[in-house]
């Protein structure tokens, strides 16, 4: 079947839908309030590579070395090209485009994710690696889904397959097509504490789309909430310099400034706040385990008009609610114990939380070094930097804030600047990698810093799963 509608996933679809769709259709099955739409099916990109007779060239040309990091980078280019130079057959061409234009009778715009997924291989973790594109319209659709479809090739994919020993050709990828959410207010949301799994809702909340958040390109505020009590145990709320919106002349995502006058505002007010623990609540009942959850608020002007920060604070909002994406929290250590609960600074920093020992932190530091700009060097933090020189501080728009309190800087050089990691996804020790041929190094054990959040100079090397 070339498409099917979220209402119709459930989790026994993933071989065909991947994991991401799957995720959405149980949400959407259990009434909760996800966006409608509908996915590109595996067995579609299946049949597009085999119908248009380009699959053997395909998986011949990423059969190479993936030490090499020329080869590896012609072999991806090449693939990509294939992908994207490749007319659609027009049976799919065309139910594509019908199942869209079932979506607000045709005038949707939509975000167009990828969901991949490797049947019989169910210790493969793709999280992160494919691509994402909000704010497509029915003149873009088509080669957004076929970009998705590329991005199975990128040199990270490539290079993290051969790694792992999956062949390419047992790889499939289905691909989202979701109407957009012109979120006013967006963020993340961890159910419970994700490094010890106590009943603590940690959220993050920014301005705009939360492609800001999840990328790193915002400080956001950040919540903790008891959730047996209901307590707001912490509000700390940052200054949010860059929203993401959607472009009202062009329909494009575009990075903007927040106005002077929201930048210190708090974002999530309490009537929100509880709306949106609630719903974390419902998630990880439904699922039966704790969960990261994705979120945005479809409202606009809300706190502007409230007068001030401190009636936002006290207020509601007619603002919708939709969850946008949920998946397991695997950071959990079973072992941890109420002694071993960080203290209040660290219950609240989910970025600081969320240890590296996931899939999705191997697979960030390999995406990282991958993309990377190649001059043969390595560097180890512990020669570079002190041991608390890598994580005390965050980014927000390319600058490091210290929040170490000392403001002296003596802990050791800054050995990289950029873009912080996405919130939950990556912590620990940091290891720059300036060549593919050293990508193995990354598995080395190494004395990390104390506290520290991996970062990168390109927002797109270390990012949250789309």
């Amino acid at each position: 079947m070339t498409v099917l509608w979220l209402d119709d996933v459930t989790a026994d679809d993933f071989d065909s839908v991947g994991g991401k769709a799957a995720s959405l259709g149980e949400l959407t099955a259990a009434g909760l309030p996800v966006p409608p739409g509908f996915v590109v099916s595996a067995e579609t990109y299946r049949s597009f590579l085999e119908e248009t007779g380009i699959a053997a060239e395909l998986f011949d040309a990423v059969d190479v070395d993936a030490s090499d990091s020329a080869a590896l980078a012609r072999a991806a280019e090449r693939a990509q090209e294939l992908i994207r130079g490749t007319e659609m057959p027009e049976s799919v061409r065309s139910t594509i485009l019908a199942a869209y234009d079932d979506l607000d009778d045709g005038a949707a715009s939509v975000a167009v994710r990828s969901s991949a997924t490797a049947e019989d291989l169910p210790d493969a973790s793709f999280a992160g690696q494919q691509e994402t594109f909000l704010n497509v319209d029915r003149s873009r659709l088509l080669d957004a889904v076929r970009d998705c479809w590329a991005s199975l090739f990128t040199q990270r994919a490539i290079y993290y397959r051969n790694e792992q020993g999956f062949a390419h050709d047992r790889v499939n990828i289905a691909v989202v097509v979701q109407r957009m959410v012109d979120a006013e207010r967006s963020g993340v949301m961890f159910t419970s504490h994700p490094t010890t799994g106590d009943s603590r809702v940690i959220a993050e909340a920014a301005w705009g789309l939360g492609e800001a958040v999840v990328s790193g390109a915002v400080s956001p505020d950040r919540y903790v909430v008891d959730r047996e009590t209901g307590e707001v145990l912490e509000v700390d709320v940052s200054t949010k310099k860059v929203m993401h919106v959607r472009d009202s002349e062009t329909g494009e995502t575009v990075e903007r400034p927040v106005p002077e006058e929201r930048r210190d505002e708090r974002v999530l007010s309490d009537a929100e706040l509880e709306r949106l623990v609630e719903l974390g609540e419902t998630v990880q009942a439904h699922y039966g385990a704790p969960q990261d959850v994705e979120w945005a608020i479809d409202e606009r002007d809300t706190v502007a008009e409230s007068g001030s920060e401190a009636d936002a604070a006290a207020g509601g909002t007619d603002g919708d609610l939709f969850l946008l994406q949920s998946r397991p929290i695997t950071t959990i250590d079973d072992d941890a114990g109420a002694e071993d609960a960080p203290d209040e600074t660290d219950a609240a920093d989910p970025a600081g939380a969320t240890g590296a020992a996931g899939a999705d932190a191997t697979d960030a530091a390999a995406g990282a070094g991958a993309d990377a700009a190649s001059d043969g060097s390595w560097t180890d933090p512990s020669e570079s930097a002190g041991p608390d020189a890598a994580g005390s501080g965050t980014a927000d728009g390319g600058t490091r804030v210290d929040e170490s309190g000392s403001g002296s800087g003596a802990a050791g050089d800054v050995a990289l600047t950029g873009f912080g990691a996405s919130p939950g996804r990556v912590a620990g020790g940091a290891a720059i990698v300036r060549t593919l041929d050293h990508l193995d190094r990354v598995g080395e054990p190494r004395t990390p810093p104390t506290r520290s959040r991996t970062a990168t100079s390109s927002p797109s090397t270390a990012t949250r799963a789309p």
